[in-house]
């Protein structure tokens, strides 16, 4: 599943939908792959962390991958130098979501650690636990999953966790074999993207309402998408 982006809603509708993909091969070992990115711009960026520790399908297998807004959350929680970027890029509607009162990103360096200090306490260990234990990378079979992307000519497992969550353009540009088909996220694109080395499933959720999940059965490659 591509980024989600603190909005429950499509989650829900698209667990739904994945639900009912999945009841039609009841003997298939069954597992679901989210590329992070599952805080910031949406309303609902506590309670998305919440259904994914304890509200998904039983018959699913799951692995949670951290997406570069976990990351700079996580260091938002420990250094004040990523306030002004997570904040502006997101980060004030995760901090609302957990009922801590949002500072501006120029706010003063006293209320940037308020707001520190806050999301501190608000944030339940479990979450905590979730976010911490987050995996850069998985693989099953002929494809690799990550957030962003890899870069071209490293071996996957000398792969970077910056590139993982970070990479663009170096990577979006490139027609070369990877090593296996990169599943990503990150770069937000109006369909889905399907190439013989990569495919990109970021659908700008927040912002269209469109959340993507790529069904991998065999050799064959279909979507499912909320809108």
């Amino acid at each position: 599943m591509g980024d989600i982006h603190g909005r429950l809603d499509l989650l829900d509708s698209l667990l739904d939908q994945i639900q009912r993909d999945a009841d039609d091969a009841p003997n298939l070992l069954k597992s679901l792959v989210f590329l992070g990115d599952y805080i910031d711009r949406g309303p609902d960026s506590a309670r998305v962390i919440e259904r994914l520790i304890h509200g998904l399908p039983p018959m699913f297998s799951t692995v949670c991958l951290r997406g570069n807004h976990e990351d700079v959350m996580l260091r938002f929680l420990g250094d004040l130098r990523a306030a002004p970027g997570w904040l502006t890029y997101g980060g004030r509607a995760t901090l609302v979501s957990y009922g801590v009162d949002a500072p501006s990103p120029d706010a003063s360096q006293a209320r940037l650690a308020v707001a520190q200090q806050d999301l501190n306490h608000a944030l339940p260990d479990h979450h905590r636990a979730f976010l911490t234990g987050l995996r850069s990378c998985a693989s099953f079979g002929d494809y690799h999953f990550v957030h962003a992307g890899v870069r071209p000519g490293v071996p996957l497992d000398r792969q970077r966790d910056m590139d993982r969550l970070w990479i663009r353009h170096e990577f979006l540009n490139s027609r070369e074999d990877l090593g296996k088909v990169i599943v990503h996220g990150h770069t937000v694109a109006t369909e889905p993207e399907s190439y013989p080395n990569r495919i990109g499933i970021d659908t700008g959720a927040y912002a269209t309402n469109r959340l993507t999940a790529l069904v991998l059965e065999g050799t064959e490659r279909r979507f499912l998408c909320t809108v």
